[in-house]
């Protein structure tokens, strides 16, 4: 067995896990795979991105993946609502946050 990828259930502790230089899957977690082309300014914000937070590459990936499908979400939803709230003469959100404070 490649003694740099071992099932997690011979890791020896949380120690050895943070130590490594490489990345542990736990495939109990993997449900998809997506590939991605990155052009070389990406990749290395990425990169700069990993280092600065700790975090690994994919985490740094799904988390603005999570973020950018919930933006869309919001302006989906907001472009849905924006009729209803206009009838009642809410044009900005200032006149929205006016009314909540």
């Amino acid at each position: 067995m490649d003694n740099r990828i071992r099932p997690l259930h011979l890791c020896l502790g949380f120690r050895e896990l943070t130590e490594r230089k490489y990345c542990l899957t736990m495939y109990y977690m993997k449900s998809a795979t997506l590939t991605i082309r990155l052009d070389k300014e990406l990749e290395e914000l990425l990169s700069k991105a990993s280092k600065r937070t700790g975090k690994n590459r994919s985490e740094i990936a799904r988390e603005a993946l999570r973020r950018q499908i919930r933006l869309e979400n919001f302006e989906e939803l907001r472009r849905r609502i924006m009729p209803f709230a206009e009838a009642r003469g809410y044009l900005t959100d200032e006149d929205i946050f006016s009314k909540v404070s």
